[in-house]
Parts: structure tokens; sequence; C-alpha cells
């Protein structure tokens, strides 16, 4: 046995990260959107920056890192949900999941390259599609409210 491990430490070896450890049944699309909301609003202060100058320049740097860190936010929630959650009898109930899954997580990409109103807009609109087939599946109906956020746009919650 210490001749096994002896050898063992020698191969590469890398750290596996995940949602949980255990099967824990907690999922929730409320991070994916809050993410989305806020690339969104991210994107719409870049595009009214305006100056020189270094705070400017330092403004500018901190939008864009925010808006990279929830547009990697976003797409880890979405991962989570699509890997972990979504399952066989999800996807033969909603054909069309796999292809929002992949158009809204190219839109994040696209979001956070750039200053792209549009994508970020693809983005949360994927999102928000997402979590009303993530709450049908939990037998409550989505609906649609208008958020108190800045971006004066709706978050999905469930009745």
């Amino acid at each position: 046995m210490n001749l096994v491990r002896f050898f063992l430490d020698f191969l590469p070896s890398k750290i596996a990260y995940a949602h949980c450890d255990i099967p824990c049944g907690v999922y929730d699309p409320h991070n994916a959107q809050m993410a989305a909301h806020t690339v969104i609003r991210m994107t719409q202060l870049l595009s009214e920056a305006k100056g020189s100058g270094t705070k400017f320049a330092h403004d500018v740097s901190r939008l864009t890192h925010v808006k990279e860190e929830h547009s990697d936010l976003l797409e880890e929630e979405l991962e989570t949900l699509a890997n972990d959650y979504f399952k066989e009898e999800h996807r033969k109930q909603y054909p069309k999941l796999d292809q929002l899954f992949d158009t809204t997580l190219k839109a994040s990409t696209k979001a956070r390259v750039g200053i792209d109103m549009a994508s970020a807009e693809e983005a949360l609109a994927g999102t928000q599609e997402i979590a009303e087939i993530f709450f049908k599946t939990k037998g409550v109906t989505p609906v649609r409210v208008k958020s108190v956020y800045p971006t004066e746009r709706e978050i999905v919650t469930h009745k």
C-alpha cells in the first residue's frame, strides 16, 4: 500500500471544483439573473463614461472588471444548472433547452469582451427563459416582475 501511495504522489493532479460535493438539490437561477443584470448595468455605465485622465481610466477599469467578474459568475451559474440540475427528462420536455444554454453562454461571453448592450440583453433574456423553465420543472408558475434595479428590467420568480 505504501508503495502505491509513493508512486501516486508523483502523478500530476488537479483540484476539482463543484457547486456541491453532495447532490444537495439546492439550485436556483436567482444568482444567474443578478449577474446578468449586473453585466447590463456595467455596460450601461461604460457606455455613459466620459472623461480622461487617471480617474477616468480607473473608473473604466473598475467597471470593466466588475462586468467581467459577473459574466464569469453568470456562466458558472448557468453551467451548474445545465450540468447538475437539468436532467434528460427536462431536456425531453424542453427540447430547446441545450440550444438556449448555448446561445445564452455565447451572449455572455460576447458581453464580457466588449461594450455590447445587445449581447448583455441577450444574455439576460436567455437567463430569464432558463429561469422560467427551471420553475416549471419545480411545479411552480414562473412570473416576471419588474426589478428594483437600475437596469429597469424584469426578473423571473415564481408563485
